[in-house]
């Protein structure tokens, strides 16, 4: 399924269109789009209450950091985001559009500017440009910049996102950034955010009797020895393979809109893992589907990280 970008206009295709789902009704980023059985059911998420008398208890976890362990950030730029935007699709991949997509892309170029990325958004790319463009980004010399970022609003299968004309796999866009074809990334975090279904499993939940413990929210390689070509990447998926993933018209992608709230509140204080275990507690635990039909009543959703870091990486210098 794709994602708008945001405030622009998306070009509209000249097959006769598909009634445009109510802005409370979710609806999935894979084909057949059932965008007309889903409405959002979301719980209602409680304010953390903090005592700011209240002295740091010797309890308390303490994450332990050390900058030898850490992605250098000081560089002259964070990095390039690219975010590839994908609303409406060819006749012949039989993809509907994916309405809502326009709120994601608004949110995540304001969230990424904010982390201070220089940010682009591509609306409705083919596979052919989708390749061409970020075989042109990985040929730009990064030597200035701390890190690349790129994010897929699309619809998919697993290993695979589709372009407006049908599906190629995501193996040929991120292989671009390998260490052996762009080596002015070598040794620096190259993360890939990709919303987009991977099958079409339905994940029914699981009732359990004990809630969560807290149910409130609020290298550089050195270039004398070898590092893998695949190291140093980080993959962060919307849902586990083989399942479909959620996006409401209104609100926009469930892990999208998860995402950026993370990251705007706590995108420059916590490491990327963490920050990512966060957005998969929000999703998992904020977010379910309601429909008549039992069959569709009461999905959950849990994201997936993929990730062959060999650093810590924090938003901010170090």
């Amino acid at each position: 399924m794709m994602e708008e970008q945001p405030g622009a206009p998306v070009p509209q295709s000249d097959t006769k269109e598909e009634p445009v789902p109510e802005e409370d009704e979710d609806t999935i980023d894979a084909k057949p789009d059932r965008s007309q059985r889903f409405s959002l059911f979301g719980s209602t998420k409680k304010k953390k209450t903090e005592d700011p008398e209240k002295p740091p208890q010797a309890s308390d976890n303490v994450r332990i950091v050390t900058p030898a362990f850490q992605y250098k950030m000081n560089y002259g730029k964070v990095g390039r985001c690219i975010i590839i935007n994908n609303k409406n699709f060819d006749d012949i991949t039989g993809m509907s559009p994916r309405n809502g997509t326009d709120i994601d892309a608004r949110d995540l170029l304001r969230c990424f500017k904010g982390l201070g990325f220089d940010v682009t958004v591509f609306n409705n790319k083919s596979c052919t440009e989708m390749e061409t463009l970020l075989r042109s980004v990985a040929e730009q010399d990064h030597k200035d910049s701390a890190c690349f970022a790129c994010i897929f609003l699309s619809h998919g299968e697993e290993g695979l996102i589709y372009g407006t004309d049908g599906a190629m796999p995501i193996k040929v866009l991120t292989t671009l950034f390998r260490g052996d074809k762009c080596r002015s990334l070598v040794g620096k975090p190259k993360l890939f955010f990709i919303q987009a279904c991977r099958g079409c499993e339905f994940d029914d939940g699981l009732e359990t009797d004990a809630g969560p413990s807290n149910d409130s929210l609020e290298t550089d390689a050195n270039p004398r020895h070898k590092i893998p070509v695949e190291a140093d990447f980080l993959y962060a998926y919307s849902t586990v393979p083989g399942y479909y993933s959620w996006r409401n018209p209104g609100r926009g992608s469930w892990f999208v809109q998860a995402l950026c709230n993370v990251l705007n509140e706590h995108g420059k204080e916590l490491e990327v893992m963490q920050i990512l275990t966060r957005v998969n507690y929000l999703v998992a635990t904020q977010f379910e589907s309601y429909c008549d039909d039992p069959q569709f009543n009461k999905k959950k959703q849990i994201p997936c990280v993929v990730s062959m870091l060999t650093k810590e990486l924090y938003f901010k210098p170090c």
